[in-house]
């Protein structure tokens, strides 16, 4: 079969980068990590209704150093999820395509879910227990 005279598919090379595809990777690697997450949380609950070495155990392995580092990245990407959620949620009203718009929405999404990473954990380690 003789090869089409038609222009292949384009290459990533030829796109320049833009901060909306960053951010769409990073959605799609924060719904993995909170993938993840959800398997932890289930490994609490397991732990917990298993008796108290148990979970124990679990707790101190979230309490490590590593530990505290992958529940500080999940809060995040939690609320990096959430707040990349409300932007598609207002693109699906309509509004925000314009690429100034675009990429102030996406800077904003990110700045909003690092301060409430910051202040989820402020707020977790200054209460109670």
């Amino acid at each position: 079969m003789a090869q089409p005279d038609r222009p292949l598919s384009p290459h990533l090379g030829i796109y320049r980068w833009q901060i909306s595809n960053g951010l769409s990777i990073i959605h799609r690697l924060t719904g993995v990590a909170l993938s993840v997450g959800a398997l932890v949380l289930t490994a609490w609950l397991v732990a917990a209704a298993s008796g108290p070495a148990a979970y124990a155990g679990l707790v101190g392995l979230l309490k490590s150093p590593v530990g505290i580092l992958l529940m500080v990245g999940w809060s995040f990407a939690f609320f990096y999820h959430l707040c990349n959620g409300v932007r598609h949620l207002v693109w699906d009203a309509g509004y925000g395509f314009e690429i100034p718009q675009s990429n102030r929405s996406g800077k904003l999404a990110v700045a909003t879910a690092c301060f409430l990473t910051v202040l989820f954990w402020v707020v977790a380690l200054t209460s109670g227990s």
